[in-house]
């Protein structure tokens, strides 16, 4: 929109046409919003938009418009004072948002602070009970396998390590779990249906 019909929408305006309003507002939007994304600071894009900005400043503007609370001589003048009225909502805005981003931590830096990232005393003693279980099942033949496998090591490691095929591993592992499980550390072992 250029000078001449703007000059005819801010008489409007001052005569308290509501239309008029809506008018400026489609006249400077794309502008405002091209002004914003220009202005914007790099560390808090991805926190607004332009249009959030620019919708905001607008609210502010446009009570002030329908009150006549300002008067202005000419269309340059109106376009000098928006421009100005939505930079400074972006700056204020932009200097909230990178407060904020300055007190936010890395959520790897804080996953290791909170609170569940530790295994409770009640899952240690859990574990522990567990572990002593599994010993007192064990045959000393076998304690080798059952040391490995609570360090981690896959059933594939365990048999590299200690020469024993790695189905030998899984069923020693799978009996001492049954055994357990089913049966108790004491208890008889589980029958073995057919040899393989």
């Amino acid at each position: 929109m250029t000078d001449a019909p703007l000059d005819q929408v801010l008489a409007r305006l001052r005569r308290g046409d509501e239309a008029a309003t809506g008018e400026l507002f489609e006249a400077f939007e794309p502008f405002l919003r091209g002004l914003v994304r220009r202005r914007m600071p790099t560390g808090v894009r991805a926190r607004f938009d332009s249009a959030d900005i620019v919708q905001s400043a607008w609210a502010t503007l446009l009570d002030g418009f329908r009150g006549a609370r300002w008067q202005f001589n000419d269309a340059a003048h109106l376009r000098a004072f928006v421009t100005r009225v939505v930079l400074c909502r972006l700056y204020d805005r932009a200097r909230g948002a990178q407060a904020q981003t300055g007190r936010e931590e890395a959520l790897g830096e804080l996953a290791r602070e909170l609170p569940g990232s530790e295994p409770r005393p009640s899952e240690h003693a859990r574990a522990g009970a567990a572990w002593q279980s599994l010993l007192a099942a064990c045959p000393p033949e076998h304690r080798t396998v059952l040391d490995l496998r609570r360090l981690g090591y896959t059933c594939e490691e365990i048999s590299e390590r200690t020469g024993l095929h790695a189905g030998s591993v899984r069923r020693i592992l799978r009996h001492l779990a049954r055994k357990v499980a089913f049966d108790g550390p004491d208890g008889p072992p589980p029958r073995v249906l057919d040899g393989r």
